[in-house]
């Protein structure tokens, strides 16, 4: 048997309706579009002169970046892995962006909680979650979220995408009186490369050419190259920097973190971890099934335990390696909207982030302004899901609503199903529907009601 097709057996590429080549590509698009994160993490995890992280004594930061490098690979592979052939899903996953910065800035910067016991924290939170997800736990949570807010997530995430996707290629910037606003682009050479490359790939995508996102991303990739080769534009070019393979200082830190636990204060922070991580997977694993057509009449994911274990053992040992925790990504998008229907397309990315090890960061050879065509081409495509919202039925069009609201404007995907769930058996009691909201629909409002009172109320700041 060739190794063709014993991958095509293997996760049965036949009963899925899709072929060897398309897993391929998908699986190559979606590590296209999240490469970025074996940049951006280290950098986000790693201390300097301006910002709080891991410092290593003895070490330089751009040191240390590269060991996060390292680190990232490797726990994003582990959990790709385990999603690849446990659940035979599409499904990407990595050091959560958000997740990374509370453990930099809040965890260790305002709590003052040294970074080995922030790891231990991690891992803490991973096998809390093996052990939930071995029972059955976090399944039967996910199957509470209310319908209109199941079938609001993928909109809603088509908005987060584009959020990202316009702000990485320079469309869009921050501005201290309206938020956001349009950038410079005219004075940008990034960005007028960006929106070149956007519009050739949606022109691709509408003309129906098969691999249309990647071949966008690459396009414009070899642009900015042979403009930035000729001398002009330099910004176009990436940067590379040379990689730093010892990862001893980082993995097992989090052993000693143990021996520095105050328990209200870790307590809390595993609580946070916990809290956003199940609810960021959950809702990125709904969204992007919805874009895959994974989920059966009632909005849920079938066997929804095995992607979840994959995330649990991804945060397990990303904590025990030294990273933050490991989460599904809503990049993977890109590579089910491409096609990807099975494991084989995460197997792709895995191995791609395996092979990215002999060139650290071997991601950086796509830059940020190329690789975010795709969220914002995917984002498009994510938001014709709204139409299967009942917005006739104000007890779900108000959680379907402030779902789809809330995520991108606080940029959490955690905060967005949070409102929706929240909203849902309050508008059904006005409604006076009471006998169509679950006690433990009732529960998780209360739940997530109880979080920000947590997460909003200074009370992280003063431990």
């Amino acid at each position: 048997m060739t190794v063709r097709a014993w991958l095509t057996a293997t996760f049965d590429l036949d009963d899925h309706d899709t072929d060897f080549r398309t897993e391929i590509l998908a699986g190559l698009t979606t590590f296209l579009t999240m490469s970025y994160i074996v940049v951006v993490n280290p950098a986000i995890l790693a201390a300097t002169e301006d910002k709080p992280g891991i410092a290593i004594p003895g070490y330089t930061v751009s040191e240390v970046q590269q060991m996060l490098a390292v680190v990232t690979i490797l726990a994003s592979a582990a959990a790709i892995l385990v999603m690849a052939f446990y659940a035979n899903r599409p499904f990407a996953l990595a050091p959560g962006l958000g997740l990374n910065a509370f453990f930099a800035y809040t965890v260790i910067g305002v709590m003052g909680i040294p970074w080995q016991t922030a790891l231990a924290a991690i891992v803490t939170e991973g096998v809390l979650f093996i052990v939930l997800t071995a029972v059955g736990a976090r399944e039967y949570v996910v199957k509470l979220f209310p319908q209109p807010v199941k079938f609001a997530i993928a909109s809603a995430l088509g908005l987060f995408l584009a959020i990202i996707g316009l702000e990485g290629m320079g469309v869009i910037v921050s501005h201290p009186d309206t938020i956001v606003t349009l950038g410079n682009i005219a004075q940008n050479p990034v960005a007028v490369l960006a929106v070149l490359g956007l519009f050739a790939t949606l022109a691709l995508h509408t003309r129906d050419v098969r691999g249309a996102i990647i071949l966008g991303v690459l396009a414009t990739t070899a642009v900015g190259w042979a403009v930035a080769s000729l001398g002009i534009s330099p910004q176009l070019a990436p940067t590379v920097p040379e990689p730093q393979y010892d990862i001893t200082p980082l993995a097992g830190a989090f052993v000693e973190g143990f021996q520095h636990v105050e328990a209200f204060g870790f307590a809390l922070v595993v609580f946070t971890f916990f809290f956003i991580d199940f609810f960021e997977t959950a809702g990125t694993l709904t969204g992007v099934s919805q874009v895959g057509g994974f989920l059966d009449e009632d909005g849920n994911l079938p066997e929804m335990e095995k992607p979840l274990m994959a995330d649990a053992i991804g945060t397990t040992v990303g904590g025990m390696l030294g990273t933050s925790t490991v989460t599904a990504y809503i990049e993977s998008a890109t590579g089910v909207e491409a096609g990807g229907r099975t494991g084989l397309t995460a197997l792709v990315v895995g191995l791609l982030f395996l092979l990215a090890l002999a060139f650290v960061p071997l991601a950086a050879a796509v830059p940020l302004y190329a690789s975010h065509i795709a969220l914002v081409v995917v984002a498009i495509i994510m938001l014709g899901n709204v139409s299967e919202v009942d917005w006739d039925d104000p007890t779900h069009a108000v959680p379907a609503g402030l779902t789809i609201i809330v995520m991108p404007f606080t940029y959490s995907i955690a905060y967005g199903i949070a409102a929706g769930i929240v909203s849902y058996p309050l508008m059904k009691a006005a409604a006076g529907e009471y006998d169509e909201v679950s006690l433990g629909q009732w529960l998780l409002g209360a739940a997530f009601v109880f979080y920000f009172a947590v997460r909003t109320s200074g009370v992280l700041a003063t431990i």
